[in-house]
């Protein structure tokens, strides 16, 4: 069984109405991997990560979690899944310890005590043990909702978009336990809209409006977007002005400023090219080639996929 996928889907589909949500995913996820789903607001990640830990039945399709039938064995899945959701989903109104016991009652742990000060001590929290949930700040909520999900050592643990407003220091702390987590044999599955934490996965998978079109590791889904890039520096103002004229040249897909440089790319090198030789040997400017970035590859295929 370990050397099984964690997870394994094959034309995973959910409609609400007429509208197709999730539509055909085929997905898999081996043990101990960091897994990244990116993807526009409405593609379908929340959607399928509630299928694959048994909280929405799929309308098609087939497939395992942890080596159970995510259509006939919901309630093995979520004994052995950790679920974080988008949204804090703790009572605010009690402590961070008073939540964390009232997480390891509802599991029915035993060891309950040990468990939560194991949990508190983890994730940093002791020093905070008596504090509402309510007036803890993004990055402390944070922390706890990760402590709670982890309290019964789940095999996978599912991260649905879980550091969406907080501060960069936060996130980062955040993702270092999650790679210790990995370390000890755990997979996570994590929904983002951050490329600095979709390139600390080990592969990514892109979802847009229901379809998977890339996955693999960060290297391969940029590869697979098929695009070439520029990279030109000069004076702010011109710098400002090229912006505008290449964005309205034949070849020139995308045109996006970084400070007093701009990155220029498109799926056509000879026409990306053919956009930018007027301007290859202006004076004040310097242009090199260079290989996309995954925000690059993000929106190109957003662009290019209807809704």
């Amino acid at each position: 069984m370990s050397d099984a996928p964690a997870i394994s889907v094959r034309g995973l589909t959910k409609r609400y109405g007429d509208k197709v949500v999730v539509d055909g995913l085929d997905l898999d996820v081996a043990r101990g991997q960091i897994h990244g789903f990116l993807g526009p607001n409405g593609s379908g990640k929340t959607t399928t990560i509630r299928m694959l830990c048994g909280l929405l039945v799929p309308d098609g399709g087939t497939g395992t979690c942890l080596g159970r039938d995510i259509r006939t064995q919901a309630w093995e899945i979520k004994q052995r899944v950790g679920y974080m959701t988008q949204r804090f989903s703790l009572y605010e109104d009690l402590t961070i310890a008073e939540n964390l016991d009232f997480v390891a009652r509802l599991y029915g742990l035993d060891g309950r005590r040990r468990r939560v000060a194991r949990a508190l001590e983890r994730l940093g929290l002791t020093s905070r043990v008596g504090q509402l949930a309510g007036t803890l700040s993004g990055g402390w909520k944070q922390r706890l909702a990760l402590a709670a999900c982890v309290l019964h050592e789940p095999e996978l643990l599912l991260l649905d978009e879980p550091t969406a407003g907080v501060d960069p220091k936060a996130r980062r702390e955040f993702w270092d336990e999650i790679h210790l987590l990995a370390e000890g044999g755990m997979t996570v599955l994590v929904s983002t809209h951050y490329m600095d934490e979709a390139e600390r996965c080990h592969r990514i998978a892109y979802l847009a409006y229901g379809k998977l079109l890339a996955v693999g590791s960060v290297a391969e889904v940029i590869a697979t977007s098929g695009l070439f890039t520029w990279h030109v520096s000069g004076p702010e103002r011109r710098i400002a002005s090229l912006a505008h004229e290449l964005a309205s040249r034949a070849g020139c897909e995308m045109v996006a400023p970084f400070g007093a440089t701009l990155h220029v790319s498109g799926p056509d090198e000879a026409a990306l090219e053919a956009a930018i030789a007027p301007y290859r040997d202006e004076p004040g400017l310097s242009w090199t080639k260079d290989e996309p970035s995954l925000e690059d590859a993000f929106i190109h295929l957003m662009t290019g996929t209807p809704g």
